[in-house]
């Protein structure tokens, strides 16, 4: 009765929290978005840099350290983001999609979409776009618009009639070139929180 080993690729571990080819099939000459070079999610620029689906093993690659930059994670163990990734996943509807830095192993982008299943407009569905960050020593490479405009083909592959976001004033522009229109008579986000803001 010896110990199963376990294989470096653990299958378990570079399990995807969506199918991974589903972003190899988006068209980016249907966004309004214009890059030079031509980038893709499919075809990213440089060799070493991959789009995907969120893996259980970008623990291990800077994923909560990279949302830090965004906002608070708090102290996230691994246990704790092994039973939210599995939840996730069974409930559908959540894309994290992220870049990585093969050369490093760090996750260097990422951005969530959510979708939202409505009674209106035919019972259709609604993505919404969050949690968008790139790692500061990649500008230039055009990260932050290549996975925003990745996430946003991907509720029109997934058959969103809309796709929503709330962003602060600086990156208005920024979101209007790549095909988001303001929406007249409500351009201010409102929330309500329940947790302790600090």
């Amino acid at each position: 009765m010896g110990m199963e080993k376990h294989h470096v690729e653990d299958p378990w571990a570079s399990e995807s929290l969506y199918p991974p080819d589903i972003l190899q099939k988006l068209d980016f000459s249907k966004s309004p978005a214009i890059f030079k070079p031509k980038i893709s999610a499919a075809q990213p620029g440089e060799d070493w840099i991959v789009v995907r689906p969120l893996q259980r093993s970008d623990f291990d690659k800077g994923f909560l350290q990279l949302l830090s930059q965004l906002t608070s994670t708090g102290n996230i163990t691994r246990k704790q983001f092994d039973e939210r990734f599995t939840q996730m996943k069974a409930s559908g509807g959540y894309y994290v999609t992220v870049i990585e830095d093969t050369r490093v192993a760090k996750i260097i982008g990422a951005a969530t979409l959510t979708i939202e299943q409505k009674f209106i407009h035919n019972c259709s569905l609604k993505g919404r776009l969050e949690d968008v960050v790139v790692n500061d020593t990649y500008r230039g490479k055009q990260l932050g618009k290549l996975i925003v405009v990745t996430v946003s083909l991907l509720a029109q592959e997934l058959g969103c009639y809309k796709m929503a976001l709330d962003c602060k004033d600086k990156l208005i522009k920024f979101y209007e070139s790549l095909g988001y229109k303001m929406e007249p008579g409500n351009s201010n986000a409102m929330n309500m929180r329940f947790d302790d803001p600090s």
